[in-house]
């Protein structure tokens, strides 16, 4: 019988990621900001669940914003919070809630002292325009702030400004019990370990194990990666594992 999934003293906390941009769509723009993401969350505990790649498009936007904001702990958003026509986040995630949208005092203070009078542009002041009840979100790199609008964090897609954003928002978010991981190197080819693999997981429901093929252009071997919130799980599928593969090297 196997182990319970989520013991009472680990915390499951989770998110979704909306992607905003045509131009990751096209191919034009090769995206940076998900692998980051994935690895900060990890970091902090929190499972990102799903993420969504949309057009800029207004319906698009608050319907991915909408359905994930009411699937997951947290939701992060990159893309579209520039100055250009285009730049339409603000506008859909005030939709996404049903709130206005208007200048932000803080943000027009903060843009003011970035750019100065002269150059504070009616472009540049579309980044000031933030929904109502959002709280900014704080960019060291550029000073044009992101928000925050109920568990929806809205951040820019340059990499540079969406790592700065994400850091700043770190200490805030509600994190959860961070997953362990361990890696085995098979050298076995996947097939020849599925079926262990496949008993040993149905044994184990508080432990996800991952197979991934690889070739050096000669053989086929497979990394085993287990992943566990609990660790002394995690080492008794280890040490499953390993037996099960000492056992079939033995019969190759």
């Amino acid at each position: 019988m196997g182990e319970a999934a989520h013991p009472a003293d680990q915390q499951i906390v989770t998110a979704g990621f909306v992607v905003i941009g045509d131009e990751i769509l096209s191919g034009r723009t090769k995206d940076r900001n998900i692998g980051y993401l994935a690895d900060f969350l990890t970091a902090h505990g929190i499972d990102l669940a799903e993420v969504r790649i949309v057009p800029d498009e207004t319906d698009r936007i608050v319907e991915a914003v909408r359905a994930l904001s009411e699937r997951y702990t947290h939701v992060f958003t990159s893309g579209g919070i520039g100055p250009t026509h285009d730049d339409i986040t603000a506008d859909a995630v005030a939709a996404a809630f049903g709130v206005g949208i208007d200048f932000h005092p803080e943000a027009v203070a903060l843009l003011s002292a970035r750019y100065g009078n002269a150059d504070l542009t009616q472009a540049r002041m579309r980044m000031a325009r933030i929904p109502d009840t959002a709280s900014l979100i704080p960019n060291s790199v550029s000073q044009a702030p992101g928000f925050k609008i109920r568990n929806v964090h809205v951040l820019a897609g340059v990499p540079s400004v969406f790592e700065a954003m994400l850091e700043a928002l770190g200490p805030t978010l509600a994190h959860g019990t961070v997953v362990l991981s361990r890696a085995i190197d098979a050298h076995l080819p996947e097939g020849r370990v599925a079926d262990d693999l496949r008993r040993i997981q149905n044994a184990h429901a508080g432990v996800a194990i991952g197979s991934y093929p690889q070739y050096d252009g000669k053989t086929f071997t497979t990394q085993l990666v287990i992943r566990s919130r609990d660790a002394a799980l995690l080492d008794r599928v280890a040490a499953e594992i390993e037996n099960a593969l000492t056992r079939l090297r033995a019969q190759a």
